[in-house]
């Protein structure tokens, strides 16, 4: 049977596989890889425009280099699927992205060909040069690649790697993956300077001219030939990436061709022998192979299931209500005709934040700054003490990066930057790097911040309404997730700063829920009413300032439960706990529901909550159990 006719995936079961292979089959097998990707994406969702677009140098990687011997880092991690396939996991493939499959990430617990565990841009070049100069010193003989998206060089995290890389001169190859593409569109002059490609035919023809034209001269032709080919190397060093490169003392080696397998066989075989500091610079196409990603990289970068043939969601999700995203892009614009001064900023999000219209409709109060949330924060704070209103819109997780900036930069003066928190809490099937599970942690503890969720759409648009009328920092988190459909006030309204809201009144339990936790609150309340047990609940809406007036609420009933979608540890319910503390309320009995002292795996949202006890029957059971408990002080408390 002719390989064209067979199914090559099915006979990889290691990278060794590979290195039997001949080039037309590893040709063939990249294919049988894209359709494999693509057919399990559109029923599991997943990063698929990354992962098509680094088939061909994911084969080459490993045709070239002996993992797990040699170490292979993929940066960020979303464009691992291939590396999967062909490292053990191909008759798991299928579960990817499920509760209890496989990670969308690299993940160190799942195979010995995964070297460190990714998640967040920018981190694969420090961890390679930590990993390259601890081989060094233990004397062992192995290689180590980083591979980077040009996207994730926006980051100054990248670029503090390369300097130190290259001024310690240790053996680390770097290969540069450009496609134009981060997660949107690259941006800065970074970007724009990698655009400069050489990879024109006329230019090879020209140089291949020249140098038989030079050859043709008697006596001197050598001569000038070898001083030419010196003088090139400088020639092409100063009219493409190589120069910033060179200068960081690496040696640059590229553009090369990205979906072409012997070019970039050829390409590693080559720097596989090189010491010291090593860049590729290999151009690819995000979304390779399949025309509605190459179309739209950007909605296929992480998409949802969907019908192959069209590219379209597998379902129609026309009537159901908008998602927090979208309901704040749309406030943001309103928002933005009315004031001059409001300017939104992002990190490489516009469209993940929602901010996409904003940008089309204000383009001069909308600034992408890259993958640098640092830098994103304190320019926002240089904005606001020019009597600017910025609003930094980021993913929870990602936010954390630039912690110090929120509290030396933002904090410290006071300064009215409102940070519009994406993902906050469980986010699904991305998993233990991208569930927000820190920030009301991370942000209730710093002088003049302001910490909110709302309970549902409409209250995160009146939640940002009274952030931009607040004179200080102010932080809104919300799910990933779509709102209740609940009606929209037609106009905005002012929240009081640390005024919950109670909704219902309760004589043997109080149940304080944050943000994602009213609803599934209020439904089990109304179910232990049947039960003949009276469960009042109260929207606390800020986890910063809390209010004496919950205390009120807890006397009421004797009994609270504090419910959130954050960790135990330091979250809403221990900021409930220090404010009965500091005003003598130690007669009450106090439990909290929260996520636990862990990185909370992967799998659909509904199933972690499920099976972390923060949905309707998760507290409907911990309420009940707490109605029976006598009240015996504060010694009860429990997390």
């Amino acid at each position: 049977m002719s390989y064209k006719h067979s199914n090559l995936l099915q006979r990889i079961d290691s990278p060794r596989d590979l290195k039997k292979l001949s080039l037309e089959e590893l040709v063939q097998l990249a294919a049988e890889i894209r359709a494999k990707i693509i057919e399990t994406v559109s029923r599991t969702g997943g990063h698929l425009a990354p992962n098509l677009g680094v088939v061909e140098l994911t084969l080459a990687l490993h045709y070239v280099f002996d993992a797990p011997k040699d170490k292979i880092l993929w940066d960020v991690g979303h464009q691992s699927y291939t590396h999967k396939l062909i490292t053990g996991r191909r008759d798991r493939f299928h579960t990817l992205r499920t509760y209890g499959g496989l990670s969308g990430f690299p993940k160190r617990e799942e195979s010995v060909y995964d070297t460190f565990n990714s998640g967040h841009s920018s981190t694969s070049i420090s961890a390679g040069l930590g990993i390259s100069t601890a081989k060094a010193i233990k004397g062992e003989k192995a290689k180590v690649v980083a591979v980077i998206g040009d996207g994730s060089t926006t980051a100054g995290m990248a670029f503090e790697a390369l300097n130190q890389a290259g001024e310690t001169e240790k053996d680390l190859i770097v290969v540069l993956n450009d496609n134009a593409m981060s997660i949107s569109r690259s941006v800065g002059a970074f970007s724009s300077f990698l655009s400069r490609k050489m990879r024109g035919r006329r230019f090879v023809y020209v140089r291949r001219e020249l140098e038989n034209f030079l050859k043709s001269i008697p006596g001197v032709g050598e001569n000038i030939l070898t001083l030419f080919k010196k003088s090139e190397d400088s020639f092409i060093t100063f009219f493409t990436p190589g120069m910033l490169f060179e200068a960081l003392k690496f040696q640059y080696v590229g553009p090369i061709q990205g979906h072409r397998l012997d070019h970039l066989i050829a390409a590693f075989q080559n720097v596989h022998h090189l010491g010291g500091p090593v860049l590729l610079h290999v151009l690819t196409v995000k979304g390779k192979g399949y025309g509605p990603a190459e179309k739209d990289p950007a909605y296929y970068h992480g998409v949802g299931c969907f019908e192959i043939a069209t590219g379209s969601p597998t379902k129609d999700s026309d009537l159901l209500p908008c998602t927090y995203t979208e309901v704040f892009g749309e406030t943001m614009v309103d928002l933005g005709k009315r004031d001059s001064k409001l300017f939104a900023i992002t990190a490489a999000m516009p469209e993940g934040t929602g901010l996409s219209r904003f940008e089309k409709d204000f383009p001069e109060r909308f600034l992408d700054v890259g993958i640098a949330e640092q830098h994103a924060v304190t320019f926002a704070a240089g904005l606001a003490t020019e009597g600017f209103k910025p609003v930094v819109a980021i993913y929870s997780t990602f936010l954390q990066r630039a912690f110090d900036q929120i509290i030396h930069d933002v904090c410290l003066s006071g300064l009215p930057v409102i940070f519009c928190i994406d993902r906050g809490g469980l986010v699904g099937e991305d998993g233990q790097t991208h569930h927000g599970q820190f920030d009301v942690t991370y942000l209730r503890s710093l002088p003049n911040m302001t910490v909110m969720a709302p309970k549902d759409e409409n209250e995160l648009r009146h939640m940002l309404y009274t952030a931009l009328r607040h004179s200080g920092p102010v932080a809104i988190r919300y799910p990933r997730a779509r709102g209740y459909g609940v009606p929209i006030d037609p106009e905005y309204k002012v929240i009081p700063i640390g005024e919950p809201e109670l909704l219902r009144q309760g004589k043997d339990l109080i149940i304080m829920a944050f943000g994602t936790m009213v609803f599934p609150s209020l439904d089990a309340a109304v179910e232990l009413e049947k039960e003949g047990l009276s469960v009042g609940v109260v929207n606390c809406r800020f986890a910063k300032p809390l209010v004496s007036r919950l205390v009120d609420y807890g006397r009421a009933a004797g009994k609270v439960l504090v419910v959130e979608e954050n960790a135990l540890q330091g979250g809403l319910g221990g900021a409930i706990l220090e404010l009965f503390s500091d005003l003598g309320a130690t007669d009450l009995i106090v439990r909290r529901m929260g996520l636990p002292d862990m990185f909370i795996e992967h799998g659909p949202i509904p199933v972690l909550r499920e099976k972390l006890g923060l949905d309707r029957e998760g507290i409907i059971k911990e309420a009940r159990a707490l109605c029976l408990v006598n009240r015996v002080g504060i010694g009860m408390i429990v997390g």
